[in-house]
């Protein structure tokens, strides 16, 4: 067969390395492929009979040519149509879309309770919220933050964060410097007195490195640069009284991949303008919206619209440090469209509807379509208008789109296609592919055609209204239950139909959390396709537990729409309620102390471990519930896995492990060494731990600065154990500190605003004594009753001695006594010595043998050798009280213990062995 000649308008339109078919005359069926050892042309391998040719173009193309009629080439080349088709839409793909995790906190500050209050942070808030949502951003937004409330939105937040490719902080309220730091001021700040700042105020460092140790990129912003409007000026930063600066906010240096933006220059104030919005937010909010814009180029044009605003008074300022590029309205997915069509079309019968699927933008807004590669066989036609290549339609108009085949064209079926590229107003751009198999529409096969082409074009509407119908059945009224903390979890809606016509469009977005597919975040204003239903997940925000409603509209090309409405139910897994700790920085609940750890929290956190294997948090509560109930081994084990899995209080607690000696042997060094790493990576209580043995020197050379920064930073986040530790150095002012009742009375009242029970005793002393306050022997008693009934250790022993001397109270030596056994009870040696002085001062009516027990039990608990003159006053009286104290205990006791020692020794043994028995948790208090 002679080879026909290639002309020029047989060449590839599609360009370099793209597969083409060529417009050849309507007698050659011809197939051509780019690169003839490429996946492409294997992808084709065709069975080519006798009468047809392949030839080469050397390094350009194979291309098979057969005569009409050939039934064999036909459906082989319908089948590397659909393979090229498939090429030339993978192509087309710009842009890889991955669901990133992007978390944004932002805080409104505006009705100040000491200060004049803010027009408009409440309405800034409100604003860029709605457009960090809009951005598909998982949204934590607070508004009026006292301290309190800032540390738990915080944590909340820093529990989101954890492992996200970017977390935003968006401030806007009053804020100030002092010395060079920047601090952000809560609503119930009165800082009246020297130390208020390190206990009411918001240090923007310490939230810097906290997001530094969650997250691959952060990025502050901060509308907040106003004058200090503070009458005190002078306050405590760690060891020095500091000067407060009078305008704007300091420069920060930021670590690698970091961007911080002030609303205006540093020293300088910013405004809160004329309108409902500060100039700052206003034009943040307008700005960030533009699609693909990278961030910078963002707070550029934010600087351009501030300084016009503001007619050059305010000039915004950032500072960056990034590396990657931060875009946050990404608009890069591609409009969607179904695989590729085959369509059959009658010839010669007039203008046929393709049925072509509206294309879908996913992420909302128009989709422009334009013909690429026009039918050879016919031409196309919309309402009755042609339609020439590349001139562009509106996606909503595809569907009308028609084909009219002429008379003449062929009496054998016959192949061919139409290409098509859609774009929306993001750049983003897909390839769309129908294949034609022309038939004769004429004569009697031809109405025949016609008939059974009419009954499947009702068919299909009729089909098509019932996906709808189906799809809003699937969905409305559905509750899904979504566990918190597990990352996005699938909704498995199991929805009836994968038609691509048919699309859902999100019409209601839950009010916390973020929806998702596997390739993207979705937000207010995004679709899916039908084939993408069954995909979509659900992650709650941290913190948040009530119920949420999602609206979908579901549609089918332009026919009518239906709603449906789902609600969604985040629930806490029973782990987390029964065994999850306070101030986790990757837990999900307030948490519970280790007394409070129920026997029921290691069957519940087993079920965790078992359904949730990859997520570190169950493995660590795991493991504090084993230890609540004396199953150290293997709870050591459980908390080991913890860490290895990334838990980081799951690390603080191998250390604390070490520094106790449970389940090994005491080591110092080791436990410091935990300490240092749970600290860097931001834990409250490892900072604690690890700052207290550097203030101190346990285990490692002092470092009295960096160990008072740590604690001051713990302290910071809520951590009520900092805050004592704080409040005993100030008190007593050691290593160089000094003394300052004032300064640590402030830190008591900031861990009695946390119910700290510990900090109420504390606080309490101080009151009964006049130490820092005022003597107030009523409200000393009060904090003493409220700490007891929470169960602190030594509340009850304070509250005795104002029974014993009559102090605040009415003397009564019958109510000491039955606080005094309280507190020893719970593990208070000092309440011990004072029972069994109590004991003796009856003189001749006293039971020595009772005073003996006290005693004994007051030298068991002493671990740290606080009272000396415990065992030197047993070992005072006679054996005859001694031998009856034994007697009792070992009666008391479930298992024996055994006789070795001296008389003394064993009381102290045996008192001990009692105390444990009734206490077998190595950290009940």
């Amino acid at each position: 067969m002679q080879q026909p000649a290639l002309r020029g308008q047989y060449r590839c339109r599609m360009g370099r390395n793209r597969p083409s078919l060529l417009r050849c005359p309507r007698h050659w069926a011809i197939l051509a492929v780019v690169g003839t050892a490429s996946p492409i042309h294997r992808g084709c391998d065709l069975a080519v009979s006798a009468d047809c040719e392949v030839f080469n173009r050397p390094g350009v193309a194979s291309y098979v040519l057969c005569p009409p009629g050939h039934e064999q080439l036909r459906m082989a080349m319908l089948r590397c149509f659909a393979f090229i088709a498939a090429l030339m839409l993978a192509s087309f793909t710009a842009f890889q879309a991955c669901a990133d995790r992007r978390v944004a906190l932002v805080i409104g500050n505006s009705e100040y309770r000491e200060i004049p209050a803010l027009k408009n942070p409440d309405k800034d808030a409100e604003d860029v919220s709605n457009t960090f949502r809009l951005a598909g951003f998982d949204v934590f937004v607070a508004k009026d933050l006292t301290k309190i409330e800032f540390e738990k939105q915080f944590r909340n937040y820093l529990a989101a964060a954890d492992g996200a490719d970017l977390a935003i902080v968006y401030y806007s309220g009053h804020g100030f410097q002092i010395g060079g730091e920047n601090f952000l001021i809560p609503v119930d700040a009165s800082l009246k007195n020297a130390a208020d700042i390190e206990v009411q105020a918001v240090k923007l460092d310490d939230v810097l490195q906290q997001l530094r140790t969650k997250s691959k990129i952060q990025v502050i912003i901060l509308d907040a640069c106003r004058n200090n409007p503070f009458p005190r000026k002078d306050y405590w930063l760690r060891d020095q009284l500091i000067v407060a600066g009078n305008t704007g906010l300091a420069q920060v240096k930021s670590s690698l991949n970091t961007l911080i933006a002030f609303a205006t220059e540093p020293g300088a104030v910013a405004y809160d303008g004329s309108g409902d919005l500060s100039p700052f937010s206003s034009a943040f909010s307008r700005r960030a919206l533009a699609p693909n814009q990278e961030i910078r180029s963002v707070m550029a044009a934010v600087r351009r619209d501030v300084v016009e605003a503001t007619a050059g008074k305010q000039v915004p300022w950032e500072n960056s440090s990034l590396i990657d590029e931060v875009v946050l309205m990404r608009r890069a997915s591609r409009p969607a469209l179904p695989p590729v069509l085959e369509k059959v079309v009658p010839s010669g019968v007039g203008p046929v509807a393709l049925d072509l699927p509206e294309p879908l933008d996913v992420d909302g807004g128009p989709v422009t379509v334009s013909i690429e590669r026009p039918p050879a066989l016919g031409r196309l036609i919309l309402d009755g208008n042609p339609v020439a290549a590349g001139e562009p339609i509106a996606g909503k108009d595809l569907p009308r789109l028609q084909m009219d085949v002429p008379k003449g064209t062929g009496v054998q079926e016959q192949v061919d296609m139409l290409a098509y590229a859609t774009r929306d107003d993001w750049g983003g751009e897909s390839q769309g592919i129908l294949v034609f198999r022309v038939k004769n529409g004429e004569g009697a096969d031809g109405q025949q055609l016609m008939a059974s082409l009419e009954s499947e074009q009702k068919q299909q509407a009729v089909e098509r209204g019932i996906h709808v119908a189906g799809a809003a059945e699937a969905i409305e009224n559905r509750e899904v239950r979504v566990p918190v903390g597990v990352g996005p979890v699938p909704l498995q809606l199991d929805f009836p139909t994968t038609d691509p016509a048919v699309s859902l469009k999100l019409a209601g977005y839950p009010a916390t959390g973020t929806l998702s597919l596997p390739d993207r975040t979705l937000s207010p204003d995004s679709s899916l396709m039908a084939d993408e239903v069954d995909h979509l997940r659900y992650e709650p925000q941290i913190g948040a537990v009530q119920p949420l409603i999602v609206g979908f509209e579901i549609r089918a090309d332009n026919a009518s729409s239906k709603p449906a409405t789902m609600k969604l139910s985040p629930s806490v897994d029973p782990c987390d309620r029964e065994a999850g700790e306070p101030l986790d920085l990757q837990g999900v609940v307030p948490g519970l102390l280790p007394n409070e750890i129920s026997s029921n929290a290691v069957e519940v956190c087993r079920a965790a471990v078992k359904a949730y294997p990859d997520v570190a948090r169950f493995h660590y509560q795991l493991g504090r519930a084993l230890l609540a109930v004396g199953k150290v081994d293997e709870a050591k084990k459980a908390i080991q896995e913890a860490a290895d899995k990334g838990h980081v209080r799951a690390v603080f607690e191998l250390g604390y492990l070490n520094a106790t000696g449970t389940g090994m042997p005491v080591n110092r060094k080791q436990a410091n060494d935990f300490y240092a790493v749970a600290s860097e990576k931001g834990d409250p209580y490892g900072m604690t731990s690890w700052g207290r043995a550097l203030f101190n020197g346990y285990g490692v050379e002092r470092d009295t600065t960096k160990g008072l920064d740590l604690l001051l930073k713990a302290a910071a986040m809520g951590h009520t154990y900092a805050m004592n530790d704080l409040a005993a150095i100030f008190t007593e002012g050691r290593n160089g500190v000094p003394v300052d009742a004032t300064r640590a009375v402030a830190f008591l009242k900031a861990g009695v605003e946390r119910q700290d029970m510990y900090s109420m005793n504390l606080l309490g002393r101080n009151y009964l004594a006049g130490t820092g306050v005022e003597k107030a022997p009523k409200t000393a008693l009060s904090l003493f009753q409220k700490s007891m009934d929470l169960g602190q250790p030594y509340a009850p022993g304070s509250l005795a001695r104002m029974y014993r001397d009559g102090v605040g109270v009415q003397q009564d030596f019958s109510e000491a006594q039955r606080l005094f056994e309280l507190a020893t009870a719970r593990g208070d040696q000092s309440a011990a010595y004072d029972r069994a002085a109590l004991e003796m001062q009856r003189g001749e009516k006293a039971d020595q043998a009772v005073a003996a027990r006290y005693l004994a039990l007051a030298a068991a608990l002493d671990l740290h050798n606080e009272i000396p003159d415990a065992r030197n006053t047993l070992a005072k009286f006679g054996v005859r009280a001694k031998t009856a104290a034994l007697k009792q205990m070992r009666r008391d006791l479930k298992s024996k213990i055994s006789a070795n020692g001296s008389l003394d020794d064993q009381l102290i043994k045996t008192a001990r062995a009692v105390w444990e028995q009734a206490n077998p948790r190595r950290d009940l208090f």
